[in-house]
């Protein structure tokens, strides 16, 4: 095993421990879920384009139409009109009655602040990335999600810090939120990504511990 690759586990390894302490903390307090506590969930629908470059992952190359299920929330859970993390959360259904789950957290655009968790005082006027990157054929893929209106969001991906790339919009129904969903659905982008996105070890080891802590903790 190289240096760097060492050092890579290493880091990824403390920083997952990091998180699950901090997600530990949180689970403390009085709610079913430690982050995102509470959310507005909808049903949308997500259509791919399929008409731009490649990155030889399949659910980001190829034309579709998705129903999926759509949970919006703030991380913290501070009360309105207080700043906080908004988080995007999109359930895909798959192949074999399985699904895979999109988590998207408000942050910048640019090639170091896609990277970077901001705390915003609404969903509309800040963009969203997936923050940690996906293995692809094409690279380290991030994708970001940015509301072209209340019901109305783009999607596009980019290769590290390189040009964002346009590949589906999701349109959101104005239907009424189901409470009772938001409070049976749970999603991990960790064991439930799309077709041709892989997780890096590092990001699992990084983000693992955290949703393991996470689990835990609405189950008690």
């Amino acid at each position: 095993m190289s240096v760097l690759a060492s050092a890579t586990r290493a880091a990824s390894s403390a920083g997952g421990q990091i998180l699950r302490a901090a997600t530990a903390i949180i689970a403390a307090r009085p709610a079913a879920k430690p982050l995102h506590p509470r959310g507005a969930v909808v049903e949308g629908t997500l259509h791919r384009f399929g008409d731009g470059p490649k990155t030889d992952a399949a659910w980001l190359d190829q034309a579709g139409k998705d129903h999926v299920l759509v949970r919006q929330s703030r991380a913290v859970g501070l009360p309105a009109p207080c700043p906080d993390i908004f988080g995007l959360a999109i359930r895909v259904p798959t192949e074999g009655g399985r699904h895979a789950d999109l988590l998207f957290a408000s942050t910048g655009l640019g090639p170091l602040t896609r990277y970077t968790l901001t705390f915003v005082r609404s969903p509309h006027r800040r963009p969203m990335t997936t923050l940690l990157p996906y293995r692809t054929p094409a690279g380290a893929v991030l994708l970001s999600a940015v509301f072209s209106s209340e019901t109305k969001v783009d999607l596009a991906w980019a290769v590290g810090s390189g040009a964002w790339n346009p590949f589906a919009e999701l349109v959101l129904d104005r239907g009424p939120v189901e409470e009772m969903a938001d409070l049976l659905v749970s999603f991990d982008p960790v064991r439930n990504a799309p077709h041709g996105l892989y997780t890096y070890d590092w990001v699992r080891r990084l983000r693992e511990p955290a949703y393991r802590t996470a689990r835990r903790s609405r189950r008690s």
